[in-house]
C-alpha cells in the first residue's frame, strides 16, 4: 500500500479491478440523469469497498472489514489522481478522445473547474485518513484474532 501511495501516477494491478467497477458504475447509474451517470464511476469505486467492509463488519468479521479499508483508501487516492487531471486531461481514458473526462465534466458542470487541485486534495486527504484508520483497525483486530486462536 505504501508503494502505491508514493507512486500514484503508475498503473497497478488493483487499478484494473477498480476500472471494472468504475465503468460498471457508469452503466448502473446511467438511469439517473447525465450528471449522476458521469459520477457513477466514482460512486461505484467507493461503494463496492464500503459495501463489502460493512458486510464483514455486520457479520462481526472486524479484521476482514478493516482490511477492506485499505482498498477504499486506494480508491480515494486513485480518484484524487483522476480529479486532479480535470483541467489538463492528460490521463489515457477508455474510448480515447471520444469520451468524457468524468472529472472535467463534473467540475465544469458545477462551475468549479478552477478548484481542481483542491478537489483532488480532498480525495487524497480522505484516502490518507482512511489509510490510517485501516492500519489502526487492522492492528487492533489482528491482535484480537490472534488472541482468540
Amino acid at each position: 500500500m505504501f508503494y502505491y501511495l508514493f507512486n500514484l501516477s503508475d498503473w497497478h494491478l488493483v487499478d484494473n479491478i477498480n476500472l471494472i467497477f468504475h465503468e460498471a458504475g457508469h452503466v448502473i447509474f446511467s438511469f439517473f440523469g447525465e450528471t449522476v451517470h458521469v459520477l457513477g464511476g466514482t460512486l461505484m469505486q467507493l461503494l463496492i469497498p464500503i459495501i463489502f467492509s460493512l458486510y464483514f463488519y455486520k457479520n462481526e468479521e472486524y479484521f476482514s472489514s478493516s482490511l477492506l479499508l485499505f482498498w477504499l483508501s486506494q480508491n480515494l487516492f486513485n480518484i484524487s489522481v483522476y480529479a486532479g487531471d480535470a483541467m489538463k486531461m492528460e490521463l489515457p481514458l477508455l474510448g480515447g478522445d471520444n469520451v468524457y473526462h468524468d472529472w472535467n465534466y463534473i467540475l465544469s458542470s458545477f462551475n468549479i473547474l478552477k478548484y481542481t487541485d483542491q478537489v483532488s486534495s480532498v480525495f487524497y486527504c480522505l484516502g490518507f485518513i482512511v489509510l490510517i484508520l485501516a492500519i489502526i483497525f487492522s492492528f487492533k483486530f489482528s491482535k484480537n484474532k490472534i488472541l482468540n486462536i
